[in-house]
This record gives structure tokens, sequence and C-alpha cells, in this order.
């Protein structure tokens, strides 16, 4: 029984809540022409972000420093913005765009 009581427990703690997220300008330079496009979410979520929304911002973006376009560099970065006693309890996800002509 305390075996299924414990099952039962690391389960609900393990699994998360799925949550639709959007990206939203975080920073970037005109004159290098990078957008930084960013969210965040709780340590127990599972985001959902659409990299088409974050594009299509960076590209507005872009747009509006004169640029015609931008392109998604490959990598995108997670770091942990708030710990807890079981482990990060905030994330920020952040993807960068380079502006082109």
């Amino acid at each position: 029984m305390k075996l299924l009581i414990l099952c039962i427990l690391s389960f609900a703690l393990s699994s998360g809540c799925a949550v639709q997220k959007s990206y939203g300008a975080s920073g970037g330079s005109k004159a290098d022409g990078i957008v930084k496009m960013s969210y965040s979410y709780g340590g127990m979520d599972m985001p959902n972000a659409d990299p088409l929304e974050a594009l299509n911002k960076a590209i507005a973006r872009c747009k509006v420093w004169g640029y015609a376009s931008a392109e998604a560099f490959e990598y995108e970065s997670k770091l942990c913005q708030a710990r807890s006693e079981y482990g990060c309890s905030a994330w920020m996800v952040t993807k960068e765009f380079q502006c082109t002509d």
C-alpha cells in the first residue's frame, strides 16, 4: 500500500500542466540587427510555444528597424529564473533572430 501511495505521489509531482505561451520581445540591438524573443513558465508547467509566432514578431520588429525580414538562430536558451527546494520553479526561454535585408 505504501508503495502505491508513493507511486501516485511521485507521478502527481512529476506531471505538469500543458500551458500555451506567447513569445514577447525581450531585447536585442537595432545596430546589430538582433531581436530576442522570450517567454517564461513555471517549473511544473509543460510550455507550448509557437516558433512561427516568434518569427513573425521578430520580422515585425526588424521591419520597424528598416530591415526586410528575420531568420532564427538555431540555438534557444533556457535559463532558471527562480529556484526552490525542489529545483527550478521558474524558467525563461529565449530565441534570437537575425534581421536580414
